[in-house]
């Protein structure tokens, strides 16, 4: 399929594609351990940690390749580069499955890392805004209704797999999936661009000219607030059942209240796509920091108070999700957005690394108030990150 116009809206079929893709990168990557550890652990007696530090392994090398992966995409199209993250995933989730060994398996995390770089929510991104312009903002965000769904989709797949398989025939599985299933979604339902020349190496000169001062400033704040969007947003996800319990909730409480988050998230993600496309993206980054740290000052509450928090946090994280591929698209337009995309989530990717670590740090020596404060705090700078970019949107219009 070649590339159509330039003002071509994007078709169903496109996003409906890439949407499946986006659930099984994700539940076969970065969710998969959520029910695969346990099994894992008590089949190999390997360490829990050596387990989940593979993981943050994978997502260090993901945020490194990245940079690379947008410059891929902006050369060569985004058919190539997601159709070799299936391949890559499956390559890793099969080298994972017949491990012998924990260092085999680290390595297979490895691999695992280099195929969430091409096919997570930023190579998409970069694909879509590439493909189809001003006209992605809202394929963006329905792809994000899809990505939503990951967990609810594959943790169950997981655990079905691996009652009836065990741990290593479900990363067979999964592996087979992305082979048979994904990659070829990619490579016939993503439409084909013509090779382009070698983009700029940086992203100071990505958007086809050198980028202002005011540019870089922009861009530098776009940076810094996705770092920090994204070491809260794993933190939480990887510890709100424990911080939930320390405020005296009971398991079942816990997980039933954190069952909130993804539906918000989605929810969040629908009133984008009905009503976001009125308004400039930078707003949707502003209330998006307003509904995270109001929901993270909610948790700090009773019981009755934490559910109606934790709804909000998902509606303000399922917002910014959308937000780091609409808001680059429009500030700094269409050409070099790729590249753009790939240099801004390295260092998410590398925090994201880090943040399951920093989070128990916290915990441990900071208990739970003391834990869920940091991450206010951190929301608080994230809201406020965003109020110097609303002059510099009301000096230009948002780009093609």
């Amino acid at each position: 399929m070649d590339r159509g116009a330039p003002d071509a809206s994007p078709p169903l079929p496109v996003i409906a594609c890439m949407g499946v893709g986006q659930i099984v990168a994700w539940g076969s990557s970065f969710y998969l351990l959520a029910v695969l550890a346990g099994p894992i652990a008590r089949a190999t007696g390997w360490s829990n940690g050596w387990i989940v530090g593979a993981l943050s392994l994978g997502l260090l090398i993901a945020g490194i390749g990245s940079p690379r992966v947008g410059h891929l995409i902006e050369r060569f199209g985004g058919r190539p580069v997601l159709a070799t993250s299936a391949a890559l995933l499956a390559a890793g989730l099969l080298m994972q499955a017949v491990a012998p060994s924990l260092p085999v398996f680290i390595l297979a995390w490895c691999v695992i890392g280099l195929g969430m770089s091409a096919g997570l929510y930023d190579p998409a991104f970069a694909t879509l805004g590439r493909l189809y312009g001003e006209h992605a903002r809202g394929a963006i965000t329905r792809l994000t209704l899809f990505g939503g769904f990951a967990s609810t989709v594959c943790w169950p797949l997981s655990a079905l797999f691996v009652a009836h398989l065990g741990w290593r025939g479900a990363c067979l599985a999964f592996a087979a999936i992305n082979l048979v299933v994904v990659l070829p979604l990619y490579w016939f339902g993503v439409p084909r661009e013509a090779h382009r020349p070698p983009p700029p190496r940086h992203a100071a000169h990505a958007a086809g000219r050198r980028l202002s001062a005011e540019d870089r400033y922009a861009l530098a704040l776009i940076a810094v607030n996705f770092t920090l969007a994204a070491v809260i947003m794993t933190v939480v996800a990887v510890h709100v059942l424990t911080l939930m319990q320390a405020r005296g909730l009971t398991l079942d409480a816990a997980v039933g209240l954190g069952a909130l988050i993804g539906p918000a998230q989605v929810g969040a993600r629908v009133l984008e796509a009905v009503f976001g496309r009125r308004f400039h993206p930078v707003w949707s980054f502003l209330i998006s920091g307003l509904l995270v740290t109001g929901g993270l000052c909610m948790l700090l509450g009773p019981a009755g108070v934490i559910g109606a928090g934790l709804v909000l946090y998902g509606s303000g994280s399922g917002i910014r999700s959308i937000v780091r591929g609409t808001l680059p698209l429009a500030l700094f337009g269409r050409e070099g957005y790729a590249v753009l995309i790939g240099w801004l989530a390295m260092p998410s990717l590398v925090a994201q690394a880090a943040s399951p670590s920093v989070g128990s740090l916290l915990i441990a020596h900071l208990g739970s108030q003391g834990t869920i404060a940091v991450l206010i705090a951190a929301a608080v700078v994230n809201a406020l990150l965003v109020l110097p970019l609303l002059p510099l949107v009301r000096r230009r219009p948002a780009h093609a």
